[in-house]
C-alpha cells in the first residue's frame, strides 16, 4: 500500500457495476466482500478495491473520514 491510495479510495469512483459513480471508499462491505470471493478485478481498480476490502473487514473506515 502507498499513502496515496488512501487518498484515491475516497477520490475514485467505481467505474461499472451496481455501484458506478459512488466513491470507492463508500462501498458497501457485502459488495466488497463479493469481489474478495469471485476475484478483484485486474489493475489499479483492484488493487483499491482489495485495499478497502481489508479496511472494511478489519473496521477501519474511519481512518479515511479526515481525508474526505
Amino acid at each position: 500500500m502507498h499513502p496515496e491510495d488512501l487518498q484515491t479510495l475516497v477520490t475514485m469512483k467505481m467505474p461499472y457495476g451496481k455501484y458506478a459513480g459512488r466513491l470507492i471508499a463508500d462501498l458497501p462491505g457485502p459488495y466488497l466482500a463479493w469481489f474478495a470471493r469471485e476475484g478483484f478485478p485486474p489493475g489499479e481498480l483492484g488493487r483499491l478495491l482489495q485495499l478497502m476490502h481489508e479496511i472494511d473487514h478489519n473496521g477501519l473506515s474511519e481512518l479515511l473520514d479526515p481525508l474526505r
